[in-house]
């Protein structure tokens, strides 16, 4: 998985106004080597910041179906606010007894960051 593929395609789905694409000074998406960073300029309310950071989600959802890696891969909070995702492999071992839900063994691949300024 490209992680430039990833940060081009929530640069162009983003809606800003109703217009994907058109995020203009108000919202940054940057990328590290393994993270992408989405800051919005404006003050969110914790509820506002919450409906965003699902948005998110449900964006980098949408591109792991795309490229058909959704079975192996999986978006989860990484912190307790709720504005950091991970994309963290799926346990498919099949030699090991099943795991509760609560303890599963993951490896971390890419960490996506939805910081307001």
């Amino acid at each position: 998985m490209d992680i430039a593929s990833l940060e081009k395609f929530l640069q162009e789905r983003i809606k800003v106004g109703g217009n994907s694409g058109a995020l203009g000074d108000s919202i940054t998406v940057t990328r590290d080597k393994t993270k992408i960073t989405v800051i919005s300029d404006s003050n969110f309310s914790k509820v506002q910041m919450a409906a965003g950071c699902r948005y998110l989600k449900y964006l980098t959802k949408k591109y792991l179906k795309k490229h058909s890696v959704r079975d192996w891969l999986r978006v989860i909070a990484s912190n307790k606010d709720r504005n950091v995702s991970e994309l963290r492999y799926f346990n498919i071992s099949e030699n090991e007894p099943k795991r509760k839900t609560e303890d599963p063994i993951l490896c971390q691949e890419h960490q996506i960051c939805y910081p307001s300024k």
